[in-house]
This record gives C-alpha cells, sequence and structure tokens, in this order.
C-alpha cells in the first residue's frame, strides 16, 4: 500500500526544512496568503534536494487572515489570479531545474471550490492553461475533483489527518466545535482508517466514504514536526511506502 504525504510550506515556519525531508509533496504559498519569492525560492531548492515533488499552493488575496477569508469573486478573477501565482512558482521551478508537479489550492479558496463548481471550474481552467501535465489536488470526492476530471486533467484526492469530517464528506468548518483533531493518537487513528479502510467518522458518529490518495500534514501547525515523524513511524509499522 502506499500513499502521497503532502504538507503546506513556504508560509514562515522555521520548520520547513526539516519538514520537506519526511513529506513526498510539497505545497508552496504563492504570495497571496503567505511567502514571497525568496521563500519560494527556498522551498523550492530544499524540495528538489529532497526528491519531493514540488506543487503550488495558490489562494485568494488574503494576507491579512492567511487565506481564511470568504470571498466571492467573478470566475475570471479567480481563473486570473491562480493563472499568475501559479506561473510564478512555475517560473522559479524550472529555473531551478525542476518540474512542478501539482496545483492545491489554499484555505477559503480551497474550502469554496470544494461546493462551489463555478469556482472550481475557474480554478481547473488555468491549472490546464498552465499545463494539462499537472495535477489538481483537491478534497476527496469535491467538486474541485470532478471539475479537474471533467477537462481531462490528473487529479489527486486528498483527505486530512488533524480535521474533523462532516457526514457529507466535508470539513468541519474552523468556526465550529469538532473542526481541529488536537490529539495525536486520534489524528493517527483517523489517518489509517482513511488509508486503510477508506472511511472516517464523521462529528455526528457515523462512518462517511473517502478516497484517500494523498494526506495533508499542515506545516504550519505547533507540533507539525513531531506529528510528521509519528506518521511515518506508523506508516512503517503498518508497511505502507509514502511517495508521491
Amino acid at each position: 500500500m502506499m500513499i502521497d504525504l503532502n504538507a503546506d510550506v513556504g508560509e514562515g515556519c522555521n520548520s520547513d526544512a526539516e519538514l520537506l525531508t519526511l513529506v513526498s509533496s510539497a505545497n508552496i504559498a504563492c504570495g497571496f496568503h503567505a511567502g514571497d519569492a525568496l521563500m519560494m525560492l527556498a522551498c523550492v531548492r530544499e524540495s528538489i534536494k529532497n526528491g519531493v515533488a514540488v506543487g503550488a499552493h495558490p489562494s485568494f488575496p488574503d494576507r491579512d487572515n492567511f487565506g481564511r477569508t470568504a470571498m466571492q469573486l467573478p470566475p475570471e478573477t479567480v481563473y486570473a489570479q491562480t493563472l499568475y501565482q501559479v506561473g510564478a512558482l512555475a517560473a522559479i521551478v524550472q529555473a531551478e531545474g525542476g518540474l512542478l508537479r501539482h496545483v492545491k489550492p489554499h484555505g477559503m479558496l480551497y474550502n469554496q471550490a470544494a461546493t462551489d463548481s463555478v469556482l472550481a471550474d475557474a480554478i481547473a481552467r488555468a491549472v490546464l492553461a498552465v499545463n494539462p501535465a499537472l495535477i489538481l489536488v483537491g478534497l476527496a470526492g469535491s467538486e474541485l475533483i470532478r471539475a479537474g476530471e471533467r477537462l481531462g486533467l490528473p487529479t489527486r484526492q486528498e483527505v486530512f489527518a488533524d480535521r474533523g469530517y462532516q457526514a457529507s464528506g466535508q470539513l468541519v468548518p474552523r468556526s465550529q466545535p469538532g473542526a481541529l483533531i488536537a490529539n495525536e493518537e486520534q489524528a493517527l487513528a483517523q489517518t489509517l482508517e482513511m488509508i486503510q479502510r477508506g472511511r472516517v467518522r464523521s462529528i455526528e458518529g457515523q462512518w462517511t466514504s473517502v478516497n484517500a490518495q494523498t494526506v495533508c500534514l499542515h506545516g504550519d501547525g505547533e507540533h507539525a514536526l513531531a506529528f510528521a515523524r509519528r506518521l511515518r513511524a506508523a506508516f512503517a509499522a503498518q508497511g505502507i511506502i509514502v511517495q508521491a
């Protein structure tokens, strides 16, 4: 059994370099919610050095609230902003002799695109325009995955180690109780359940099916590095290979 382990990096955390020795894919912030050109360059170099698949992590333009502000923007604006961010990172990756492999939206852009087909389509069209071979990463079973599939993009369905789920398969909003799983044992158990059995227990108490093709580890968490090590150890003990 294999799983891709991804982390959001380039968001100002001091543990990025160490984290990039433990994951198989990196989602690099493109400046709209965090990061800048120098940070993008540093993360690209570290990713290439460690054989980590490089991905763009575009966002709504929202540095003040780390990309977590809900926005209702015209689809063409989202299309242009996504092109701008992915294109900037693609240029850095090319200059460093690497290959941009995937695109995963950040924060509220990601969450809204999970249920908004028009928004999802705008993001998918931008990814297609940059490179039809780019993998579009989205919440398992979401509108973003369906938009990518409609346009013929390769997709990767994502699950979260440390987030609560609703019975619908959507994440529990951060504003609600149960959104974040602070207990590492619970997060580990949830991750293994999703990978090995394709299901997650929702906050309503019922099992919900999920297609776990990649697991997200939040790189901005206080204990992200320690949890990444625990995840890798648990995967090794279960014979689960980490690979992009």
